[in-house]
């Protein structure tokens, strides 16, 4: 009969990578030069290539593409219009304390 406290901690090669993974921020050290998904305040969002990032979650992107939800309200006729707005940068520091997700 196998214990399954002892398979788990036999588990420590690279194919295990939920063993490396302690603390949140963990996820994000996994996450190193790979293409991501940040979600900021102001309904902003952004897609792009992690190179950096620190215990603040600041972060420096690379081939960034951002896109911005707008939305409009008409007060005479009281309806709302939904527009996005994108843009293309191809480096982008990301102030941590604006991430959401």
């Amino acid at each position: 009969m196998t214990d399954i406290a002892s398979t788990n901690t036999a588990a420590t090669g690279p194919a295990s990578s939920f063993s490396m993974v302690e603390e949140p921020l963990d996820l994000v050290r996994l996450s190193l030069d790979e293409r991501i998904y940040v979600k900021l305040r102001g309904d902003r969002e952004l897609r792009g290539r992690l190179h950096a990032y620190d215990q603040h979650l600041n972060m420096v992107l690379g081939e960034v593409e951002e896109t911005i939800t707008i939305v409009d309200v008409d007060e005479e006729s009281n309806t709302q219009s939904v527009r996005t707005v994108n843009r293309k940068v191809p480096m982008l520091f990301v102030r941590g304390d604006g991430v959401i997700l």
